[in-house]
């Protein structure tokens, strides 16, 4: 009972230094004490109970399994660093995880879902691509450019040293071109 209470009215600092000591005491006073400090930082950024507890656990974890090789200054602070440390390696974590399911959904999404999809879209691809290469210089080059690179216009006038207004011409005379000989269906491809 007394060496409790002596835990109880001790320092963190000397209260660590008994946990280097392997004072089992010492180390549930500890927990005691900033379980929910550090619970309250990881939850304010992660907003997840779950993940808030499993954060206090690594800490207090990490503590006791490298209590020998520790040095600490200041109980509170490196135990405060530790709990952030965790909470932004947990954010980083779920970040390149939510881009990962992201990045798959894109590539599935720009799959097409059968063969005949697949064969109809490299037709009217070599069908686009004939058809661009009779199109008059000018407008084969902003059509080209905007609608098969991916080019904005100005960024295509000022490749081809002509204002927008003349891009835009040409791309209108391009698409209409296109259109005759597409059919109005097709022309949502170039859209």
């Amino acid at each position: 009972m007394r060496t409790a209470y002596m835990h109880n009215a001790a320092d963190d600092n000397d209260l660590f230094a008994l946990v280097k000591q392997d004072n089992e005491l010492a180390y549930t006073e500890l927990y005691n004490r900033y379980w929910q400090k550090l619970y309250f930082v990881a939850h304010k950024h992660l907003k997840s109970d779950p993940e808030s507890r499993e954060i206090v656990q690594e800490v207090f974890f990490t503590l006791w399994e490298k209590r020998q090789s520790l040095v600490i200054g200041s109980f509170p602070a490196y135990v405060a660093a530790m709990a952030r440390y965790a909470v932004y390696v947990t954010l980083a974590r779920k970040k390149r995880q939510a881009e990962k399911i992201s990045e798959e959904t894109l590539q599935k999404q720009a799959l097409p879902a059968t063969l005949a999809d697949i064969l109809d879209n490299k037709w009217m691809l070599e069908r686009i691509t004939e058809l661009s290469a009779a199109l008059p210089d000018k407008c084969r080059l902003v059509f080209v450019k905007n609608k098969l690179l991916d080019q904005s216009l100005a960024q295509v006038a000022t490749d081809l040293g002509i204002s927008q207004k003349t891009a835009e011409a040409h791309l209108t005379k391009a698409l209409k071109i296109m259109r005759d000989k597409l059919g109005d269906a097709a022309i949502f491809l170039l859209l």
